[in-house]
């Protein structure tokens, strides 16, 4: 059998999966090579071609694979690179969108809600206490991108009233609305990455099944204004299979 079954009590489908999604990640299997037939896979990893089949779904669900007809599983070529808050910023600066090539978005909604314990925590506030919630799914040729959420202190319902309605915003990102109306512009931001195994509501918002069982990055943005206010604390939830590359120059 592939790969290492100690201490790991995933179910056989998931083990499967897991281990062509590492091999996919690592650059092992690249775009264009095909995974070992259905019963192929059966025979070596000892398991039901049901089995098998739930875990080349899996895979599939994630966008890290195609089925072709007549020909067999595909690894799909890497989805674009997943953008930070900070960056989608500066490009509605550059471009006045914050779409990345390729990219659209889709399902944008605006609200005010109670404020959830995590977001009532960043922004100092009562558990519970309104809050501005905008939310849209980035998508390109491969399906979703990310799932993004901006979180938005209420008081600026009163002279944005957009902010808190679904379409999506017209003239620019909510953060460049707020700087035209109030002044208030971004004079510091903080970039945050983690990943972690998604969730049950994870994986309803970036719309997977609900047996999925994969890691996902976590990108959140704190934009502060010149006093240190927090204007907007953004949450992008990275889909299966998207990886961050940043690029940097070398000091000589």
């Amino acid at each position: 059998m592939p790969g290492s079954p100690r201490a790991d009590n995933r179910p056989p489908y998931a083990r499967i999966a897991g281990h062509y999604r590492d091999l996919i990640s690592s650059g092992a299997l690249s775009p264009g090579d095909l995974l070992p037939s259905i019963r192929a896979l059966a025979d070596q990893w000892n398991v039901s071609t049901a089995t098998t089949d739930r875990a080349m779904k899996l895979l599939r669900d994630e966008r890290l694979v195609q089925g072709i007809p007549g020909v067999g599983t595909e690894v799909m070529a890497r989805p674009v690179s997943l953008a930070s808050g900070s960056e989608r910023h500066d490009r509605s600066s550059r471009t006045h969108s914050s779409w990345g090539v390729g990219e659209e978005s889709s399902g944008h909604a605006g609200g005010i809600v109670a404020a959830p314990e995590d977001v009532a925590r960043v922004f100092s506030l009562d558990f519970g206490d309104d809050v501005i919630r905008r939310s849209r799914v980035y998508r390109d040729t491969h399906g979703i991108v990310c799932h993004s959420t901006s979180w938005i202190p209420a008081e600026f319902a009163r002279v944005l009233p957009e902010l808190a309605k679904d379409p999506r915003l017209k003239g620019g990102l909510s953060l460049d609305l707020i700087a035209k109306a109030t002044g208030r512009e971004v004079a510091q931001r903080v970039d945050e990455e983690s990943a972690r195994i998604a969730t049950t509501e994870d994986l309803e918002l970036l719309e997977l099944g609900r047996d999925t069982i994969a890691a996902i990055l976590v990108l959140t943005a704190k934009f502060l204004d010149a006093d240190g206010q927090l204007l907007e604390y953004g949450v992008d939830l990275g889909a299966p299979g998207r990886t961050r590359r940043t690029v940097s120059e070398v000091p000589r």
